[in-house]
């Protein structure tokens, strides 16, 4: 009976042991950020004079299995630990210049709105100025359309008086008939009378 109860309680005193370690317990990662010495001596013994940060390009003059001797882009020379030189581009160089890249990109693009934000005005105040262009010219044809039927309507009045006479010609052609043959009434009586009478006008 004994040996039954002391089981469980050895196994709930491990867990009350183990619990202060699951509850400090955190998650890490392993940095790509590394400090790397830059020395004098080819052995790299003596007191760094310079550390390089990590992604710091170089160029390698001499290398051994251990060291190589390198030059910075300013011209400064010493030697490094073979072991931490890589050809590829550390990870964080690899985001920084990608960051930098989008951001170049981005101020290109706001130049690129910026510098279509004029012409897009232009086009607008062109398409409304077209717009109004094509009502006046709808408005245009709609009179010019109306006026060929006001000349058709007056062609066709004129094909029906083409041989008509207008009163008032009517009325003066009578007149001057009248005026015409009064005249040449008297003309006539009075040859008539002059040669009956011998050439001699009686009145």
């Amino acid at each position: 009976m004994s040996l039954s109860y002391t089981a469980p309680m050895r196994s709930i005193a491990l867990i009350l042991l183990a619990l202060p370690a699951l509850v400090s317990a955190e998650t890490a990662y392993v940095t790509d950020v590394l400090r790397l010495g830059l020395h004098q001596a080819e052995d790299t013994n003596d007191r760094a004079f310079r550390m390089l940060e990590s992604g710091q390009e170089m160029e390698i003059l001499s290398r051994t299995r251990l060291y190589a001797q390198v030059q910075l882009p300013d011209g400064t020379q010493g030697y490094v630990k073979a072991a931490y030189l890589v050809s590829e581009k550390p990870a964080r160089l690899v985001v920084a210049e990608a960051e930098a890249a989008t951001a170049q990109v981005q101020q290109e693009l706001e130049a690129v709105r910026a510098a279509l934000a004029d012409p897009a005005q232009t086009i607008d105040a062109l398409n409304s100025e077209v717009a109004g262009l094509t009502e006046s010219l709808a408005q245009a044809n709609a009179q010019l359309d109306g006026e060929k039927a006001e000349r058709q309507r007056l062609e066709s009045r004129q094909e029906q008086y083409r041989y008509s006479l207008p009163v008032s010609w009517v009325l003066a052609a009578i007149i001057a008939c009248l005026i015409g043959g009064f005249l040449f009434g008297l003309w006539w009586v009075d040859q008539r009378s002059r040669k009956r009478h011998g050439g001699i006008r009686i009145y």
